[in-house]
């Protein structure tokens, strides 16, 4: 995470586990990219940890490139069309999946947009203040409202699930950016990603839940 390499990999370790235990637990495919949840924020969390051991050692200038965008593509394009897809393929109710096909078709937007003021701007990261900071030459206009966006798609999207348990996930991670907005607004990207890894635990308890019922149902 944002803190440090062993603070990155240790988390990055304890969410491999958890994801693991959680796909363990899938019984069918429309659950597979809700329960690969954990395992993204491992990727994301040992990505960082990488990245720092390349940022406090001289001469690793071009893998450090390499995780810088590993990690910015998994937080600002992979995810916002993650969540609502993910979402989208659980439900059953037929008007909660009309709206999360239309959080899914912002999702993809946000992604596409993301994505090429990524290849226009590009990214690098630096170390500020004890934490990691990613940085562009984006000069992008829509400013807030283009946060408002990214949060809509991989917020919403749980709170519209009929899924039991589903709303723990929303509230978590609406807490998990108010918290890093107020006290890590400038290095919101990276701390968001962390303290939103906490919901890997309620991924795991949902996928449970769904696999218990399944097994206890009528042959």
């Amino acid at each position: 995470m944002c803190f440090s390499a062993g603070a990155s990999f240790t988390a990055g370790v304890l969410l491999t586990f958890v994801g693991t235990e959680t796909i363990k637990k899938v019984h069918k495919p429309s659950q597979i990219i809700f329960a690969g949840i954990p395992a993204f924020f491992a990727l994301q969390q040992f990505s960082e940890g990488i990245l720092w051991l390349t940022m406090t050692h001289t001469g690793y200038a071009g893998l450090q490139n390499v995780f810088t965008y590993i990690f910015i593509v998994m937080a600002q394009i992979v995810w916002p069309a993650m969540i609502p897809l993910s979402v989208f393929l659980l439900e059953e109710n037929r008007v909660r999946k009309k709206i999360l096909s239309g959080l899914l078709a912002v999702g993809v937007v946000v992604a596409g947009y993301n994505l090429w003021m990524l290849i226009i701007h590009g990214v690098y990261a630096e170390i500020s203040g004890r934490h990691l900071v990613y940085q562009s030459s984006r000069q992008d206009s829509l400013g807030m409202a283009a946060l408002i966006v990214y949060l809509a798609v991989t917020i919403l999207p749980i709170f519209v699930s009929s899924i039991k348990r589903m709303f723990i996930l929303g509230i978590i991670m609406a807490l998990a950016f108010a918290v890093s907005a107020f006290f890590y607004m400038q290095c919101l990207t990276s701390v968001w990603c962390f303290f939103a890894a906490v919901i890997s635990f309620a991924v795991f308890y949902i996928i449970r839940d769904a696999h218990k019922k399944f097994h206890m149902s009528p042959a």
